[in-house]
This record gives C-alpha cells, structure tokens and sequence, in this order.
C-alpha cells in the first residue's frame, strides 16, 4: 500500500473522484484499514476519523463501500475486486485516458473461480493498463491457504493465464517498488506481482501465526505490539509528494436528451420478440449516448447485442461463457461513469447472484438484461428456463424490475433504464409477440398499463410480458359468456404501480389475479400482494408450481397453468356468483 500510493500511483488527493486518477480496488476488502490509513496519509480523510472504524455513524465499514469517494465499488466478498478492476481497466479505453488500475488480492482469494475468469479476460483482452498484488501470506481465516508460500505455483498459474508474472518479496520495499515500475513498463498483458509475505510482520507472537484472522489487538496485546512496531521505526520523514495525473482536459459526456434517441418502427399487429426488440433499442441507445457499452457472455446472436456490437464494436466486450466476470466488469465500468448493459440468457444471471448482490450494495448504475425467461422459451427444457429471476432481482434493494410484453414497450424501456440512475433489470422473452402500443405510448419506471376495462368488470388479471396476451385470449373468451375482466400490464414489476392496482381491486370487488411466467415465489404476484395488502385485498396467483420440461410453448403454458384456459377457470371460480361489480 505504501509503494502503491506514494511511490507509484498518479492521482489528485483533493479530486478521488477525477477521470485520469490512476485507480485502486481492495479485492480483500477484510484489510479496509490500511486502505483508510493510506488515504488519511494522502489527505483524503482526516486521521481522526480512522477512530470511528466500524461505527454505526462512520462511513469507515468493516469492508468497503462506495460512499466514501474513493471506493469505486464495493468489496468484501472474495473474488470479486479483480473483475470489476477489469472493467475500470476498459473504462480506461473507453475514454482514451491513459490511467492505471492496481487491485490487491488475498492469497486464499485465488480459490475462487471468478478470480480466473478475470485473469483469463485480462489476458485476452491484452489490458496492460491493469496490474494486480496477491498478498501470499499463506494463512486463510480458519487455516492455512492451498499452496500457502509456494510462489512457484502461483506464479505457473498465473503465467498460464498469460500474465506477466513477477515474484517478490512484499517486505522488501525496493523491489516491489521495482516490481511496479516494471508492470508500468510492461505491453501488451496485465501484470500480476506475487508478494511474499507473513501476517503480522514485525509483531513476534503474531508474525506468521495462525489465528489471529479479523482479531484486533487489545490490552496487553495491544501494549506490546505498540512497543516492538515503534522500536522498529526510523526518524520520521514527510512522504514523497504525489504525482498528478495527465489530466486530458477533455469534458465528461452530458446526458443525451433521451427523449430525442430514434428507436425503430414497429406496424400494429407484426410480431417481434421482445429480446430482439431490446438489441435493435441498445443499439439506437448507443448512438444517442457514448457512455453505454455492452457487454456479453458468447450468447449475443441470442440476446440480439449483436446489434450493438455491429454499430458500436469499440464499446462491446465480449467475456465469453463467464457471467460472473462479465457483471463484475460491468460494476468496474459503471463505476467509472459508463453506463453498462450486460446481457445473457436470464437464467445464467444466477451465476452471478452475488456480484448482483454486491453491486445492489452500491445501488451501481448497471442495466442488466435477462432473456429467454419462463417456460415460454419451449423445447431447450427446465434448464435454460429462468424462473427465479424476478425473485432474486426484487430482493436487491433499489433495484428496478423491468418486464415488457411487445416491441414498443421494450424499447422505450431500454431508454427509461438508461436514464435511471441505479441497477436496473430488463426480462426478454424468446417467443415473438404481436405490437399491441403505438410509438407515441409512454413507458415509466413504475408505472403499469390497463388494456381492458369496464365498468361492469367483475374481476382484474394483472400480467407482465407472455402471459400479457395469454390475459388478453381470456378476456375475449369471457366476454362471449358476458363475463367482465379488466386486464392490466405490469411491466414495471418494482417498483409496482400499487395506485392502479389498489383501484383495480376495489373496483373489481378484491377479485384480483396475478398469472406470470415464473415460479410463484417473489416475482409478480408477490410485489402485487405486497401493493394490495395494507387495503385488505388479496391476490390469486397464477404461477409455475413445479419443474417444468421441454415441449411446446403453448403446451408448456396450459400444463403449468399460466395459458388462457387456465385464467377462464380460475376467474370463472373466483367471479361465480359475482354478477355485477361493487358499486
């Protein structure tokens, strides 16, 4: 840290947040104290703030996060600061600034395999603007770490992944001073230095001990550790001045006026997939606005990104079969002010929960978008099917849900997540479905749309995306026998539009029913029940309620019980009786 902030990095102390900062991220975010203490010797924080460490008050956490202005995202969980660290690393490019990325990484951190999703990508995307430290201690919390100090097998590894590999010793000052001047040099690959180190160095009855994992010295412990780390300092000396940056001098990008974005033209009545529908809008996004970029997961001829790759291939980055380094990136290239649209299939996203879950810790400003969801995709089978995303998407805080059912509204919505500010997510569907908006409809964040209403309507179907047209097939078979039902499109599943669906249900006499392609737990018929309930109104959820299989689209729909057949049913039990509408 000492080499890193005072004898390498070029950034402005009174300006963390500046463009052309060389950039730093504490992958082993359990070591946030010596992060704190580098800044307060930089200027940033004042020293008396490090005493509040871990208070309820301070914004000095127990790991870091980014409300402290020089903490571009938020770490902790281990294997995750060396992906984003690859996205600020493209950043870099993205705005033709020539700054630096350093990340320190634990040595146990190495077991994680998103550790070498990110060395892999770094490598082929030959990102010699990237540079990371591995403290080898060769203690992990509970016991010693894989290859504990085997550098030489760490160091294999590493050159195997094609990095430029230098091994030093981390006490030695002079050399990791030269290690990092060589990775300055160093073109055409990242490099990784592999420090060796003992834990609790310069402490005897710590040095190198196991057990001493998060344990902070108190007491007589304390006492003597004060006693040996003093004796060993020399006469006090000022640090040696910080370089500035090469400022570029060149204007951040200004919000487009995202009203004025030309998205593509869709007939009445044509049928489009809302997945294609997404990747012709991100395209015309890209035109409009050069902070977006897209990023993929080898599936773009299948999300239709592709579309953007074509026009914009400078800001697409492809990561292959590797979600959890293709979301880390996208919270690295976010966090530097891009504005980040990673795409795979919807069901693949899991395998990235946890980045999810840390960049919604941050509330970062990514547009994630999941296709193929729900049993509508057919014949590829239970596997390929997301039916938990809606669930795991609405648990993180802050995070915008979005689920559109034609052409229309899925590209005004890709236009509305880019204008947010904060983590969105956008569900595509695989079937084409027919245009049922005209251009000029508008499309917020929170809103929802009534299709079919009566004042003789006797109970409300509220659906998002497929099961939208599955609503609308029940209507008109209901009609025929006389039968009022009010439908309604959720397409912002969070937040809910609770107004609409507050009055819906009391108009309807509480006879509301929710049917989404999804499991019944936490997607659409949860964020419903959460809006009605404090008004006495529950819901009927109409869900997917056991593993589905491959098969027909429609067969699949009808089997599982979300198919038009299956909402005249159920509303034909929940309305018998039900004449006419509450007055």
């Amino acid at each position: 840290m000492a080499a890193l902030f005072f004898g390498q990095m070029r950034f402005d102390p009174q300006d963390p947040a500046c463009e052309d900062n060389d950039r730093f991220v504490l992958s082993k975010g359990h070591a946030a104290p010596v992060l704190y203490a580098a800044w307060a010797e930089a200027g940033v924080i004042a020293r008396d703030a490090l005493s509040t460490l871990r208070d309820i008050d301070s914004d000095l956490e127990g790991h870091p996060t980014p409300r402290l202005p020089f903490v571009d995202v938020a770490t902790g969980s281990l294997g995750q600061g060396i992906c984003a660290a690859v996205g600020i690393a493209l950043n870099a490019r993205r705005i033709a600034s020539d700054y630096r990325t350093y990340v320190l990484l634990g040595d146990g951190e190495s077991a994680e395999g998103s550790v070498w999703e990110a060395a892999q990508a770094a490598a082929q995307m030959r990102l010699d603007n990237l540079c990371a430290l591995i403290d080898v201690n060769a203690l992990g919390q509970s016991s010693g770490t894989q290859w504990g100090h085997d550098l030489e097998s760490y160091a294999a590894r590493w050159r195997a992944f094609g990095w430029h590999t230098l091994v030093v010793d981390g006490h030695d000052l002079p050399a990791v001073l030269s290690a990092l001047d060589e990775a300055a040099e160093t073109s055409g690959r990242p490099t990784i230095i592999l420090a060796r180190t003992l834990k609790g160095k310069g402490v005897s009855f710590v040095e190198g001990q196991d057990g001493w994992h998060g344990k902070p010295l108190t007491g007589d412990f304390l006492t003597r550790a004060l006693g040996e780390l003093e004796g060993q300092l020399g006469a006090a000396t000022e640090n040696p001045p910080i370089p500035a940056p090469p400022r570029r001098g060149v204007p951040p990008l200004a919000p487009p006026d995202f009203a004025a974005i030309s998205l593509p033209v869709y007939d009445s009545g044509t049928a489009v997939a809302t997945r294609e529908a997404y990747g012709a809008a991100l395209a015309a996004l890209g035109a409009g606005d050069r902070r977006v970029v897209a990023l993929d997961a080898d599936v773009k001829n299948s999300t239709f990104s592709d579309m953007f790759q074509r026009q914009h291939p400078d800001r697409f980055y492809q990561l292959f079969i590797a979600e959890q380094v293709m979301v880390g990136a996208a919270l690295g290239l976010a966090s530097r002010g891009a504005i980040p649209f990673p795409s795979t299939f919807a069901c693949f996203l899991t395998r990235a929960a946890d980045f999810i879950r840390m960049g919604g810790i941050g509330n970062v400003n990514i547009k994630l978008a999941g296709s193929h969801a729900g049993i509508s995709i057919g014949e590829d089978g239970p596997s390929q099917m997301a039916l938990e995303d809606l669930a795991m998407m609405r648990a993180v805080p802050e995070c915008v849900v979005l689920y559109r059912c034609d052409g229309v509204s899925a590209g005004r919505l890709v236009v509305a997540a880019a204008a947010h500010t904060g983590m969105t997510y956008m569900r595509t569907s695989r079937p084409k479905t027919p245009i049922i908006y005209a251009e000029d409809e508008a499309f917020v964040i929170g809103g929802s749309k009534v299709l079919r209403e009566s004042p003789d309507d006797t109970a409300t179907v509220i659906a998002a995306g497929v099961t939208v047209f599955e609503a609308l097939a029940a209507h008109d078979s209901l009609l025929r026998d006389g039968i009022h039902l009010r439908v309604i499109d959720a397409y912002s599943v969070q937040p809910i539009d609770a107004e609409t669906m507050v009055r819906a249900g009391e108009a309807t006499g509480g006879r509301l029913m929710t049917v989404e392609d999804h499991y019944a737990a936490g997607g659409l018929g949860d964020a419903v029940s959460d809006a009605v309930a404090p008004h006495g109104i529950t819901v009927t959820r109409l869900a997917v309620r056991a593993v589905p299989r491959s098969g027909d689209a429609k067969q699949l729909l009808d089997r599982f019980g979300i198919s038009a057949k299956q909402i005249v049913a159920a509303v034909r039990a929940q309305t018998a009786g039900a004449s006419t509408p509450p007055s």
